[in-house]
């Protein structure tokens, strides 16, 4: 495996739906408070280093719903707006971003590229909940778009550990460089 190093004036942090209704269900392999502790302790030393901290969260009530056989329920009446803010417990700061987004990717209908390419980024550092919705759909739509990507396997979680492996082993190898939060914070200089 290459050697990493991250530049954090060249990278960004972007933490996937680390909201109140997402850290309260049950994620596989790693519990959902792992995975928030992993994504803040990267937080925090992107800060410290001068990278952008970037929180995405998505829209339940403006969410896109195209047609589809297996369609996402989030049933028929309006969800209340504090299960789409970002949880206390990710320890989101003044000065972070917060990206919402209306559908599973990040990229799709936000200002996340503009936001990144403003800045300079060229490679991004993902995080979040769910690994195989929002982190999977954010990597592809990014890759797509020129951005380099690491992706930590240890602040992702999915809503099955099955479909986390598979895409740890099958897909983001192809698309990433596969990282643990400490491998990550030992390559930023």
């Amino acid at each position: 495996m290459p050697v990493l190093q991250l530049n954090p004036k060249k990278t960004a942090l972007v933490l996937i739906d680390l909201q109140n209704s997402t850290v309260a269900v049950n994620t596989a392999p790693y519990a959902a408070v792992q995975v928030v502790a992993n994504s803040k302790k990267l937080a925090e030393a992107f800060r410290a280093a001068g990278g952008p901290v970037i929180y995405v969260n998505v829209d339940f009530n403006g969410f896109l719903k195209p047609p589809a056989d297996q369609p996402f329920n989030m049933g028929d009446k309006p969800i209340p707006a504090v299960a789409s803010q970002i949880a206390p417990s990710a320890g989101f700061q003044p000065g972070d971003l917060l990206v919402t987004k209306r559908h599973w990717g990040a990229f799709a209908g936000t200002d996340l590229e503009q936001q990144l390419k403003t800045r300079g980024v060229d490679t991004v550092v993902l995080t979040g909940i769910s690994t195989n919705h929002g982190v999977e759909s954010t990597a592809r739509q990014g890759t797509g778009l020129g951005f380099a990507f690491v992706l930590v396997e240890d602040a992702c979680a999915g809503l099955d550990a099955e479909e986390h492996r598979f895409a740890f082993e099958k897909i983001f190898p192809r698309l990433a460089r596969i990282r643990a939060t400490d491998e990550v914070i030992a390559a930023i200089v």
